[in-house]
């Protein structure tokens, strides 16, 4: 069995809504499943798979006060991994996850499946893409 790790800031609970998918869809496909609000996040290298998720702050960047810092954190243990990304928008056209994907692969992660992008409150699409996005990870 898989073990997954769904890793997520939220401010609004957008994003949470989105993570709580993730790890419905990754449990439905049999992965023993860690839900991690970031600022809980520890040891991840017992993870099989890691989806991060974190909404659009500012200028189209990740939360920079609690996400960021965790990322830094995290990112050398996470190379081998199953990693996915996901997070909610509410203004511009999603460059936040170009850069965040560009980030990972600068990184030598490797993304399993597309990102996966809400805008605002994810709607029944979105929640659908964030089961399929937990199962891939499995």
């Amino acid at each position: 069995m898989s073990k997954v790790a769904v890793i997520y800031w939220s401010g609004t609970g957008n994003t949470q809504t989105m993570a709580e998918a993730v790890a419905e869809g990754a449990k439905g496909a049999g992965a023993e499943v860690s839900l991690i609000p970031c600022a809980e996040v520890g040891d991840v290298s017992g993870f099989d798979a890691v989806a991060m998720g974190c909404p659009a702050m500012g200028a189209e960047e990740l939360e920079d006060s609690e996400f960021v810092p965790m990322l830094d954190s995290i990112e050398a243990k996470l190379t081998g991994k199953k990693i996915a990304l996901f997070g909610s928008y509410g203004w511009g056209d999603g460059e936040w996850m170009r850069s965040w994907e560009e980030r990972c692969q600068n990184a030598n992660l490797t993304l399993t499946c597309e990102s996966v992008t809400a805008n605002n409150a994810p709607d029944d699409d979105a929640i659908a893409a964030c089961k399929a996005l937990g199962a891939a990870l499995s």
